[in-house]
């Protein structure tokens, strides 16, 4: 008797211990999802591991971020700009700020700014487009800046808005040559956004640090902020995402978009990067079955590739470009 009532004692408690590991995993992961994808808790969060970079890069940087800061707010008050405002196919009033450089130009570009950040953070790459005669959109990403929205969509929802902001465009210029250039996860925007049916207005993508899906990125960022593997929690969230943000983590995938695109891409990455894996942009390198290009700034951390040399990544940036309308 005392046998069964031992085994029974033994079942009851394996029963809560596993309930309490699924109550604990679900809470979890819930909060997996907020910390990372919740506007309120991501705007200004510091999810990058320590930098790798050389003192002697990180004070090159910072020199010359500073300069190109005051050349481009010198540009952007004498700037022809305009405020522009759509509506996302789920509702969302997003923003963006135009740039008309040459009303009789066909040549645009779409900068696309990074996580928990603002179209203002693309500036700085706006003027190099305009010096070019190009006239430039850039938005608000949904959940960040002006833009509305609850959940940050990482790229993969943004690709919808990317594609809504082409239409604009053409609306103002049916002849338009479009690039659209993309930092962080704005890099990831506009390679996912490049596996979709695109018009053949778009003529280049330039994507600078990109990473290859949002589950590869959240996976590295388990490991650094929360010292937890993939398994389990990383999947409960990834489920919790689905149900909250409208997608998944394994579904919101740059490289599967990438794989199937009709659009040149070329491919910047700094070479210490520790935050968006340097390796990955040799993956989405590998993965482009279009004419590509790829970029390695040698010493640049996260984000910094062009303030390490921006004369040299903008003139590989056009040249690039170039070569598409040459052989096109």
């Amino acid at each position: 008797m005392n046998q069964i009532r031992l085994k029974k004692w033994i079942k009851r408690v394996l029963m809560t211990v596993l309930l309490l590991l699924i109550v604990i995993d679900l809470l979890a992961g819930n909060y997996l999802v907020s910390f990372a994808l919740l506007r309120s808790n991501a705007s200004g969060v510091d999810v990058a591991p320590t930098p790798v970079t050389s003192d002697e890069i990180s004070k090159k940087v910072d020199e010359i971020a500073k300069e190109q800061g005051e050349l481009t707010d010198k540009w952007f008050a004498q700037a022809e700009k305009e405020i522009m405002t759509i509506r996302s196919k789920d509702g969302l009033a997003l923003y963006a700020d135009l740039v008309t450089t040459d009303k009789n130009s066909h040549k645009w570009a779409i900068a696309i700014h990074g996580y928990s950040g603002k179209r203002a953070h693309t500036y700085n790459y706006a003027r190099f487009y305009a010096e070019q005669g190009y006239n430039i959109l850039m938005p608000d990403m949904r959940a960040h800046g002006e833009s509305e929205g609850t959940y940050i969509g990482m790229g993969w929802l943004d690709k919808e808005d990317v594609i809504l902001w082409i239409d604009q465009i053409l609306e103002k210029d049916p002849a338009a040559e479009i690039v659209l250039h993309g930092v962080s996860m704005g890099g990831a925007t506009v390679m996912m956004t490049s596996g979709e049916q695109l018009p053949d207005n778009v003529k280049a993508i330039i994507d600078d640090c990109g990473y290859t899906s949002v589950w590869d990125v959240f996976s590295d960022e388990a490991k650094y902020l929360f010292h937890i593997p993939e398994f389990p929690i990383l999947y409960t969230a990834s489920a919790i995402s689905r149900i909250r943000a409208g997608y998944t983590f394994g579904e919101a995938s740059a490289i599967g978009q990438v794989r199937k695109t009709n659009v040149p891409i070329y491919f910047i990455h700094g070479s210490k990067d520790n935050f968006v894996h340097t390796d990955m942009v040799y993956e989405l390198y590998e993965a482009c079955p279009t004419q590509k290009g790829l970029y390695v700034v040698e010493g640049a951390g996260h984000g910094q590739a062009m303030y390490v040399d921006p004369e040299q990544y903008f003139r590989n940036v056009f040249e690039f470009i170039d070569s598409v309308k040459q052989e096109k």
